[in-house]
């Protein structure tokens, strides 16, 4: 009777280090856990980031202010009986009139 609990407490042992240690048990789970939650987050940043860019192709194609805005910032284009006034950062005004200077 003795051997039959020695028997039974060692595969006990042997089935818990399974659970708990061996590839597949409760340490690969938690972690896979905690990888899935950032994959999530991650996920969620990037949806945000695909519905802002979405709202965005949106407005361009339907709104031309949009298009205009876009083609005075990015290319400086002024429109008829406008006058353009670009207003630089002191750093960047310094910078730009010691290269005219010479």
């Amino acid at each position: 009777m003795k051997w039959v609990t020695v028997v039974l407490a060692v595969a006990l042992v042997w089935l818990q280090h399974d659970l708990w240690l061996a590839k597949g048990g409760w340490r690969d789970m938690w972690r896979l856990e905690a990888e899935a939650e950032n994959q999530r987050q991650a996920n969620q940043g990037l949806v945000l980031r695909n519905q802002a860019l979405a709202a965005e192709v949106d407005n361009l194609r339907t709104g031309k202010d949009a298009i205009a805005e876009i083609a005075r910032t990015d290319l400086g284009y002024v429109g008829p009986g406008e006058v353009y006034y670009r207003i630089l950062p002191a750093s960047e005004a310094a910078a730009e009139s010691e290269t005219v200077a010479e």
